[in-house]
């Protein structure tokens, strides 16, 4: 752990029944590419295991090339409400860690949340 990751604050706390309602899900990206209408956004099709496909545009064009997402598994948050993102319907969001928080300006590491090994698409994370 780095020294400018310590100096994140910390949010609010939460109890463990608000904490309960997010649903967390593996998916594999099965396509992605640039955002049509935003510089940081990339749009990933995912496969979460619903047979139904699930786009997402996450803020992370600066930090991995649409082909370099594609087959990997990833932690979406799967229930919340969908959103119009710069035209474009977002139905959850993609988990991903950083160094500094965001807006803050000056550099900032980006990670997706990925698994260590292979599972099942829309297998629960807890």
């Amino acid at each position: 752990m780095t020294d400018e990751a310590a100096t994140i604050p910390n949010k609010p706390e939460i109890s463990f029944d608000e904490f309960a309602k997010v649903d967390l899900r593996v998916a594999t990206v099965v396509t992605a590419e640039l955002h049509p209408n935003a510089d940081k956004l990339l749009k990933l099709q995912l496969d979460d295991g619903s047979g139904t496909p699930r786009q997402i545009c996450a803020g992370v064009k600066a930090y991995y090339a649409p082909e370099d997402l594609i087959g990997k598994q990833v932690v979406i948050v799967a229930n919340l409400a969908p959103r119009t993102i710069r035209g474009e319907e977002s139905r959850g969001m993609m988990l991903a860690a950083s160094n500094a928080p965001k807006g803050e300006g000056g550099e900032r590491d980006v990670v997706a949340v990925t698994l260590l090994s292979q599972l099942e698409t829309g297998s629960i994370v807890s």
